[in-house]
């Protein structure tokens, strides 16, 4: 009987400390960015330049350390082209999402679909800031037309305020 008893107890401790780390990193981090530079090729729906494919590479070298658990991009082809590494490299799929869906709706979408990891968002200089800023519930500047490379990173930890940082790729 004595036996029974401590194995119970030690099950429980064991249970107990495999459980506490998952409420620790109870947090996920939305990562913003523009689509890279895009050719001439498509008035209506650019592909990206040499640039811009190079800059896509280089956003999945920034990301390659992180838990990449989703990458959105929307309809655009230069805005698939700039998650496509970073998606590759981590094993997902890029989901679309229309470039003209409120930004709010999207936010709340994203929170709402991701309580952990690292999810990658690309849209448009007219939608990015918008985006970060109903992640935050913050204030971001605007982007300019010429604006590549800007990474914006949310981090929203359980109980805690949303956290924002801008880096450059």
């Amino acid at each position: 009987m004595r036996l029974s008893a401590l194995l119970a107890c030690l099950c429980l401790l064991l249970s107990t400390a495999c459980a506490a780390p998952q409420a620790r990193d109870a947090s996920v981090a939305f990562v913003v960015v523009r689509h890279a530079e895009k050719a001439k090729d498509d008035p209506r729906d650019p592909s990206l330049s040499e640039a811009g494919q190079e800059r896509a590479r280089a956003l999945a070298r920034n990301l390659q350390d992180q838990p990449i658990v989703a990458a959105y991009a929307t309809q655009y082809r230069r805005t698939r082209q700039t998650a496509q590494p970073a998606a590759d490299a981590h094993g997902v799929t890029v989901i679309a999402y229309d470039a003209d869906f409120p930004a709010s709706a999207l936010a709340a979408q994203l929170r709402r679909d991701h309580a952990s990891g690292t999810v990658l968002v690309v849209g448009h200089s007219n939608t990015v800031p918008d985006i970060v800023a109903a992640l935050c519930g913050c204030a971001v500047s605007p982007l300019a037309e010429s604006d590549y490379g800007d990474l914006y990173r949310v981090t929203n930890a359980a109980g805690a305020t949303p956290q924002l940082t801008h880096e450059h790729f």
